[in-house]
């Protein structure tokens, strides 16, 4: 069961009329500035199946868990784009978190996700359920993913112009190839964790990799 170092989770609901503004802010400037910040490796977008409101799912893996707090991403929090100062008040039921990645097993990516939010108390059994999961047919793999609150909790002028933002203690989150290994992967979940609550779906709707961007600077 091999572990990455660090994670950074975002969630947040955009209202229908801005949606289309909101995914060319995010596809055309936003990941590709916080990915080429050192300690950034890549990003994936992910949209829950829901019609009202647009929700969205952002996560991002990072070489270390302390990248979160660290000089040349607080920068860029500290500096937000003009185009960011205009989408940041949009978001509602903003959610945010980072810290380290504590387990996974399973390898690869699935298109097809679910990203469970579990309490402090949660964290040792979804760790035991882990290895299960990532075995269940049509399941790719499963992440467990601790947050520093201390270091992604860290007030910034970006933080600053939304209202009310949330985080969490930790998250799992599980990927496969359809809905009916994610639905029996939550069920074999719940044999553990029984408080957990059933997440909506998520498509992957975008990924950009660090690599990409510095491979398009060097042509």
């Amino acid at each position: 069961m091999t572990t990455r170092n660090g994670f950074l989770a975002i969630w947040s609901d955009v209202p229908s009329r801005e949606e289309t503004n909101y995914l060319h802010w995010l596809t055309r400037e936003h990941t590709a500035e916080r990915v080429t910040v050192p300690g950034f490796v890549d990003v994936r977008v992910f949209r829950a199946r829901v019609r009202e409101p647009c929700r969205y799912f952002i996560l991002y893996r990072l070489e270390r868990p302390d990248v979160v707090a660290s000089e040349g991403y607080l920068a860029r929090l500290n500096s937000p784009t003009e185009w960011s100062r205009r989408i940041m008040p949009i978001l509602g039921n903003f959610v945010r978190g980072g810290g380290r990645v504590l387990a996974e097993s399973g390898q690869g990516e699935g298109a097809t996700v679910i990203p469970v939010i579990c309490h402090s108390s949660e964290v040792e059994p979804a760790h035991t359920a882990l290895r299960v999961l990532a075995t269940l047919d049509r399941v790719v793999a499963a992440r467990l993913c601790e947050v520093d609150q201390s270091r992604s909790g860290v007030a910034t002028n970006e933080k600053s112009l939304r209202a009310n933002d949330q985080s969490f203690p930790a998250l799992l989150f599980i990927e496969a190839l359809d809905d009916v290994a994610l639905q029996d992967a939550f069920d074999e979940l719940r044999k553990t964790v029984r408080t957990a609550e059933a997440p909506a779906l998520y498509d992957q709707v975008f990924a950009l990799r660090r690599a990409e961007i510095t491979a398009v600077r060097d042509d």
